[in-house]
């Protein structure tokens, strides 16, 4: 083993397939993201397990699973992807070339809120840096920051197992607000009662998110068990357009309709949401230590959070 990781036969197109795979679960979709095909996926995996004498992956009807020993690699692969990244940044920026792209993960109820003026604060130090945004649910950010994917993450504080090996950084603690749009049926009515939104289509979080089970837990402490209408919307615009044209109900996080509710587009109902809290953050691995470009990047988000939503700035 010692031998093989001192000669140089493992290459960075070994870890790149490793990571692939772990984070897609799947030696396609890996091939896919990495614009080449499945059996080089495959063969390039097969070289990688035979130069550590040890199987990767259990691939079945369903994929491709991490063993436990690809487990206890894939950590130090990331790292090491990581660690060559950020040796390039710093090059760059020392012989004065800004080229290059950063990869961040955001929350889609996040992405409206606060990332144009980050992106912003970041194009006037860094313009010739390329960011990408990669939008989805908090565990999709999770694994995609500890596969070594993207180098930074904008979510949710999850618990014990999912934060293992991650940094994270609180910026704010956001509510549940239940809202309409102006003209709605509830909106008229002198008193309103958790047990009234049942009568009409509700939109909420995806099964498995941290904000569905949070609102769940929301609707059994009213006494408003399973509904029997409603979608689930990871989408933040669709969701908005629903409930601006339809007299539908919208349960969602604070944050992500504040401007909304501002100009008045839509209504908060008077629902005490004390409790429904979550904190969102900055997140990164606890194994790197952010570029330079990427510390810009956290500076304009903590700044992005002071200005909206009164939480402390730069440290």
């Amino acid at each position: 083993m010692e031998r093989h990781l001192l000669d140089g036969r493992i290459k960075l197109r070994h870890l790149q397939c490793l990571l692939a795979v772990a984070q897609h679960g799947s030696l396609q979709r890996a091939a896919e993201a990495l614009s080449i095909t499945q059996p080089a996926v495959s063969k390039t995996i097969a070289e990688l397990e035979g130069l550590l004498g040890v199987r990767l992956f259990d691939r079945g009807r369903n994929g491709a699973r991490p063993t436990a020993q690809a487990e206890l690699f894939l950590r130090h692969a990331g790292a090491s992807v990581s660690a060559l990244r950020q040796g390039i940044d710093v090059l760059s920026r020392a012989v004065g070339q800004t080229g290059g792209v950063i990869e961040i993960a955001v929350l889609p109820t996040l992405a409206a809120a606060m990332m144009p003026g980050v992106l912003e604060a970041f194009r006037r130090e860094w313009p010739g840096i390329v960011v990408q945004v990669h939008t989805g649910a908090n565990q999709q950010l999770l694994t995609q920051l500890k596969s070594g994917q993207v180098a930074l993450a904008l979510g949710r504080m999850s618990d014990p197992q999912g934060m293992a090996g991650l940094t994270f950084e609180h910026l704010c603690a956001t509510p549940l607000c239940v809202v309409v749009r102006p003209g709605h049926p509830l909106v008229q009515q002198r008193s309103v009662s958790m047990a009234d939104i049942a009568n009409f289509h509700v939109v909420l979080p995806p099964h498995g998110t941290i904000l569905r089970h949070t609102a769940d837990s929301f609707l059994r402490a009213h006494g408003v068990g399973t509904l029997d209408d409603y979608s689930e919307l990871l989408s933040m615009s669709l969701a908005r357009a629903m409930t601006l044209r339809d007299d539908v109900v919208w349960i969602a996080s604070e944050i992500t309709v504040q401007d909304d509710l501002a100009d008045a587009a839509l209504c908060a109902l008077p629902f005490a949401t004390q409790g429904t809290e979550e904190s969102i953050g900055i997140l990164w691995r606890n194994d790197t230590v952010p570029t330079p470009p990427e510390q810009t990047l956290i500076s304009a988000m903590r700044e992005a959070a002071r200005v909206r939503y009164g939480t402390p700035g730069l440290r």
